[in-house]
């Protein structure tokens, strides 16, 4: 893998320590590593190993400079062929955010602070996995930046243990008792109780030395000297020692024989802690943030409150005065670091999510209406499931209309129901929508929808690659699209077109669906209540079409000629339908009086629909659902189209005739009309003949 580090800086310090420890790792075990940072000290030792720095102002928080540093990185990342691009800090995670996006790379983030509640923070949140280094830091994340719990990884920061020495106890007292705080020089960091806490410290210890390493950023300088006044007022100048940034701090750790960290907000892991308990040193540290993950009080450290001297000066002197609770903290906590903390640990975990990251592909197709269209674009989920591995993730939004059709879909895994005629109508139900795609993190949608609202729920879902038809304005917003071209192509392959961008021919059109044992049990015993045998020919009619579509519906009195007829020649015939149909069906049974026929409208699903129409010699429809329905079970169908094109709307079938009546105005697209002369014309005779030769 090449996997790409972002950071504000290379100076020393916790993040930037643990970016050189991943890199060196990542060499090691092959990988290639690249680093970019606005530069500093520790540049010398990344390049030292082999891993390759590029300098950059990434720890400026200048609009201006955020956007023109875009471009560059993108570069970068392809240059170097760039396979994870992985940020640390919130300044480079917008740069780098964007810069992934533009270069279709997954984007992985990992949080070292506890960020405010800022629309600054959550693009650390937005990352395909989301590394946290403590619980605290985790549960910070879900509630206060809406990150979703899957994305989250627990990863805690590491110490190299072949850098960082453990020395017992026993060999390490001297004559004096050095205790002291490696941190930035910060209010967060709490120098001034640390202090507080020395002076009380010093009246029980004489022989107490006192050690602050780091120094202060270059904008807390008034309070490096606020802490330096505090500790000559208090009277501890000539035991304190203010070392300021130390590049070899296991030789610091070598010498101490406490570490106090005083922080006093809430701290996000507290790396020092654990190169303390490497090396053999107890710690006593405030109760804040990620510090409870690593310090179980009494036994593996000492916890104290935040802002408070005299807890920190208490455990300092018991700690002193106790050497048996000076050995088993420290022999305690060496055996947690070498369990949990070690580095390679650390850096097999984050091999781990970056691998997942990569594998764990995640498709969203995207067509919510109309159930017809639902059935016509099982050629495509299925050729979907075929192009990619079984461990890319495939989830479908559709209506809750047409869910049932795909309930028991084996191509996807997972399926998403939107109700946009209720309950989701309107911008804020398109916005609601918007939120859940974007938490589930699509690589990928696919829009065979292909209207405004789909595609705005394609660039809501932020989704790196985004494929469909640019038919409109909206097109735009995907990045993969193709235009509608002439003349009129099938329905499948029309959306085949757009998986053609995705290297996916058609070969296979045969439409599916899925329906199970029970459904078929319930047709069999629906039919047998009507004294239908196995070996009965059935004839099956669709009543009409969907009630937008008035002008597709058959006159009911041709289907009266057509059915007088059929019960002539011994052919039972069934009329299915859904609940809206139960009238139109009364009017038949009124002109039928003499003729009996099987009335299932409203009685099935759209599986059981399924096994009846399967059940059905021939089956009659105009351009609807049904029609697609028989083609996928198989059964010979007869397609009356009137006002729609069958070139475009067809579905691909070997057994089936079409009646259609070449008129000047069709097709017309018309969702009403005066005359219906398209749909009038077709007479009872020719769809009987049509009968017949399906029939033989």
């Amino acid at each position: 893998m090449n996997i790409l580090q972002i950071l504000p800086e290379l100076n020393v310090g916790g993040v930037e320590t643990g970016t050189v420890d991943l890199a060196r790792h990542l060499i090691r075990q092959g990988h290639k590593a690249v680093v970019v940072s606005s530069g500093g000290e520790m540049v010398k030792d990344l390049e030292s190993f082999g891993a390759k720095h590029y300098q950059l102002p990434v720890h400026k928080k200048s609009l201006f400079t955020m956007i023109m540093a875009i471009p560059r990185l993108a570069e970068i990342i392809k240059k170097e062929e760039i396979d994870i691009v992985h940020a640390r800090s919130r300044v480079p995670a917008w740069i780098a955010y964007f810069a992934s996006r533009k270069t279709a790379r997954v984007f992985i983030t990992t949080c070292h602070g506890y960020y405010k509640k800022h629309p600054f923070g959550y693009v650390m949140g937005w990352a395909k996995s989301v590394i946290v280094l403590s619980n605290v830091i985790a549960r910070h994340m879900i509630d206060d930046f809406s990150v979703p719990y899957e994305r989250i990884k627990l990863i805690p920061r590491s110490v190299d243990l072949e850098r960082f020495k453990y020395v017992a106890r026993d060999e390490k007292r001297g004559s004096e008792f050095n205790v002291g705080i490696i941190a930035r020089i910060t209010p967060i960091k709490g120098h001034l109780y640390f202090i507080k806490a020395m002076a009380e410290v010093y009246r029980v210890i004489p022989r107490l030395k006192i050690w602050i390493v780091g120094d202060a950023p270059a904008s807390k300088g008034a309070y490096k000297e606020q802490v330096e006044v505090l500790v000559k007022r208090l009277g501890l100048w000539h035991i304190t020692q203010f070392l300021g940034v130390q590049r070899d701090i296991p030789a610091i750790l070598g010498r101490l024989d406490l570490l106090v960290l005083s922080t006093t907000t809430h701290e996000a892991f507290g790396r020092v802690i654990i190169e303390a308990q490497a090396c053999g040193v107890p710690v006593v540290a405030t109760r804040v943030g990620g510090v409870i993950d690593i310090i179980e009080d009494g036994q593996t450290g000492l916890l104290v409150p935040p802002s408070d001297p005299k807890g920190i000066a208490e455990a300092a002197i018991k700690i002193f005065k106790d050497k048996e609770l000076a050995v088993k903290l420290t022999e305690n906590a060496y055996k947690k670091v070498k369990e949990k903390y070690n580095v390679g640990l650390m850096v097999e975990n984050t091999l781990n999510v970056y691998r997942q990251a990569l594998e764990n592909f995640k498709i969203l197709i995207i067509k919510f209406s109309s159930l017809g269209d639902i059935i016509l674009s099982t050629p495509a989920i299925k050729a979907i499931r075929d192009k990619f591995p079984p461990n890319y993730k495939i989830s479908f939004l559709t209506s809750q209309e047409c869910k049932e059709a795909l309930l028991t879909c084996p191509y996807i895994d997972e399926l998403l129901v939107s109700d946009f005629k209720n309950k989701d109508k309107g911008i804020k139900g398109l916005m609601q929508w918007g939120r859940i795609l974007r938490e589930k993190n699509f690589d990928m949608v696919v829009d065979l929808q292909n209207n405004r609202k789909s595609h705005i729920l394609c660039a809501l879902s932020l989704a790196l690659t985004r494929y469909g038809y640019g038919n409109n304005k909206l097109g735009l917003l995907l990045n993969h699209r193709v235009k509608d071209e002439k003349p009129a192509i099938g329905p499948v392959t029309h959306q085949f077109r757009i998986l053609q961008m995705l290297g996916i021919n058609l070969e296979n059109p045969n439409l599916e669906l899925w329906p199970t044992p029970e459904d078929e049990n319930y047709i069999e015993q629906f039919l047998s209540s009507e004294w239908i045998s196995s070996t009965q020919r059935l004839v099956g009619i669709n009543i009409s079409a969907s009630p937008k579509w008035t002008t597709k519906n058959w006159p009911l009195r041709q289907l009266t000629k057509l059915c007088q007829e059929l019960s002539h020649r011994d052919i039972r015939f069934v009329i299915t339908g859904t609940g809206r149909d139960l009238n139109s069906a009364s009017a038949l049974m009124n002109m039928l009086r003499s003729t009996k026929f099987i009335n299932a409208c409203g009685k099935t699903t759209v599986n059981q629909l399924a096994c009846l129409i399967k059940r059905c010699s021939v089956y009659i429809s105009p351009d609807s659902a049904p029609l697609h329905i028989a083609c996928a079970v198989g059964t010979p169908f007869i397609a009356l189209f009137g006002p729609t094109d069958p070139r475009r709307h067809l579905p691909p079938a070997k057994d089936c005739i079409v009646i259609k009546k070449d008129l000047a105005c069709s097709p017309c697209y018309k969702s009403k009309c005066k005359t219906r002369t398209c749909m009038e014309l077709i007479s009872s005779e020719e769809v009987l003949e049509a009968v017949d030769k399906l029939l033989k």
